[in-house]
């Protein structure tokens, strides 16, 4: 098997993967939460793992920056691999006046700036959304788990240095919590594969009081959103496994 971009072969790779952007973030992963751990993939650095978390088979691999990026990773995993969940865990930047730094959001929605759907060829404009499965079970780890979680609209950006300065102005206003540059992309070929996926973000920085993390804080600081989306994956396979029966 393999790809240009992946060397695993079939039954590598888990039938949920958690894919943040940073490949050095899966490492962190792999080596914290996972046991019998096997790296599936070296390909340009991407790194992706393969373990066991609380009795669930798991996977974890990098998305890198961008929709271009997380669309060829996220096509393939579900195309090539037989994935069936992908969980996003990235950094966002906060909009809404609420977040602080380390807060988690759930992406229910993720409104965009990019021009991915054009692919599609659809007769309007595509609302792409999370698996609701995915998003329910997810809210419901992190709030018995007592984190600050809030689940809304976001935005996936493919401009990080925007020319324009008044474009966040104009997304806070609409009611979006938080910018990422991934998770429109995720959902779009998620929708398109028929498979399911969710991202979950950690507020990095706050885009109107100039509050941010730094990049050590970024690679191994999330935690709180770690556990929420290995939670979520052990609950799903137990509940795939109690409809088996």
């Amino acid at each position: 098997m393999g790809t240009p971009h992946n060397e695993a072969q079939t039954g590598d790779i888990a039938k949920t993967v958690l894919m943040p952007g940073d490949p050095l973030r899966a490492k962190y992963i792999a080596d914290n939460y996972l046991t019998d751990v096997s790296c599936f993939n070296t390909v340009r650095n991407m790194s992706g793992f393969t373990g066991i978390y609380n009795g669930c088979r798991v996977s974890v691999m990098g998305s890198g920056m961008g929709m271009p990026s997380m669309g060829i990773y996220s096509y393939e995993l579900y195309n090539v691999y037989d994935v069936d969940n992908i969980i996003r865990i990235g950094s966002a930047g906060a909009f809404d006046d609420d977040l602080n730094l380390m807060d988690i959001v759930l992406g229910m929605g993720s409104c965009t700036d990019s021009n991915f759907a054009a692919q599609y060829n659809l007769p309007g404009i595509y609302a792409p959304i999370a698996d609701f499965t995915l998003l329910k079970t997810a809210y419901d780890v992190a709030e018995e788990k007592h984190f600050s979680v809030k689940v809304g609209n976001v935005l996936a950006s493919d401009v990080f240095y925007n020319d324009d300065t008044t474009v966040n102005d104009r997304w806070k206003k609409m009611g979006v919590l938080a910018v990422d540059m991934e998770s429109a992309a995720l959902y779009m070929t998620a929708a398109r594969c028929r498979k399911h996926a969710l991202t979950i973000l950690t507020i990095s920085d706050h885009l109107y009081r100039g509050e941010k993390l730094s990049a050590q804080e970024r690679q191994t600081g999330f935690t709180k959103m770690m556990e929420t989306a290995l939670e979520t994956a052990v609950r799903l396979q137990n509940n795939r496994q109690m409809e088996a029966l």
